[in-house]
């Protein structure tokens, strides 16, 4: 994949996980529109089927018939299925709770994907960033602002942190062996097929003016996913892991834009100290020197 010149690899996996953030959330916004009149599980397996519908006619064209990864075959699968339940966890979540605290909650996951990537593939834990996520925990903190009485949803959203994070480890694992495409491709038809049997338990027929947003949620989902993949072959999980918080940005743009919510002023206090998160971050990527992961 290019990237403009002058660039080290940590800094583009920085720039395409940044991206990856707010792709997500335009997924999430589609997936809370339609949750008014579907299932949430009918809707997450939408979102594998389109993307599948897709991306398999042109990995066909690239690859032929091997358009699936063929090493490694065991860790794609778990992180299909941990991915799965991480969307499906969350897609229920909203369901119950606001998006903007679901997503806070849901920010278990880079804090456990920074700590098992040092306790499991043994990545270098840094001061900078160790400061980094100390400052995006403390801005998802203020955002969610904990005490009360802990509602069912945000248990599913803790949930569906928890199984993203060791998504993020796998991932780590696969994308340095696997091409991007293979693995996308297989992540999109292997998930389809196991939420197959919740679709049909859940299936309503989409209304003609629906399909474009379903259309939407498979697209963005591809988008992003192929982002997140590319961006996992540059830098490290425990770099990339604090960058899910500008998720809370992209919700409070999205929220703005489609649903006319306006953050709060702690959702701004919030924000502001994850962006300084991540500005740390591109910063220790220029002064930091990596070397470039096997493609």
């Amino acid at each position: 994949m290019s990237a403009p010149v002058g660039l080290s690899p940590q800094t583009r996996g920085i720039l395409l996980m940044a991206a990856v953030a707010f792709a997500i959330q335009i997924v999430d916004g589609l997936a809370k529109y339609l949750s008014a009149d579907y299932s949430p599980l009918f809707i997450g397996w939408a979102r594998y089927a389109v993307a599948t519908i897709i991306l398999l006619p042109y990995a066909f064209a690239r690859h032929g018939r091997h358009i699936f990864p063929s090493e490694r075959l065991g860790a794609h699968m778990l992180r299909t299925i941990l991915l799965v339940t991480a969307m499906s966890l969350y897609f229920v979540a909203i369901t119950f709770i606001p998006l903007a605290t679901a997503i806070s909650a849901y920010f278990i996951a880079p804090i456990l994907g920074m700590l098992l990537s040092v306790l499991i593939i043994k990545e270098r834990m840094t001061l900078l960033k160790g400061i980094s996520l100390v400052l995006g925990f403390a801005g998802a903190m203020v955002i969610l602002r904990p005490g009360g009485a802990i509602e069912p949803g945000i248990l599913l959203a803790l949930a569906s942190g928890l199984s993203f994070a060791f998504y993020m480890i796998v991932t780590r694992k696969a994308a340095l062996e696997s091409d991007p495409l293979k693995t996308l491709a297989f992540q999109c038809a292997f998930g389809a097929l196991i939420l197959l049997p919740q679709a049909l338990f859940t299936w309503s027929v989409p209304a003609w003016s629906d399909l474009i947003f379903f259309a939407g949620v498979g697209i963005f989902s591809l988008i992003g996913h192929f982002m997140l993949i590319v961006a996992f072959r540059f830098a490290e999980t425990s770099v990339l892991a604090p960058l899910v918080y500008l998720e809370l940005v992209g919700a409070a743009i999205i929220g703005y834009l489609a649903f006319n919510e306006v953050p709060g002023p702690a959702t701004i206090v919030g924000a502001a100290l994850i962006v300084f998160a991540g500005l740390i971050l591109l910063w220790q990527s220029k002064t930091v020197s990596v070397e470039e992961p096997a493609a």
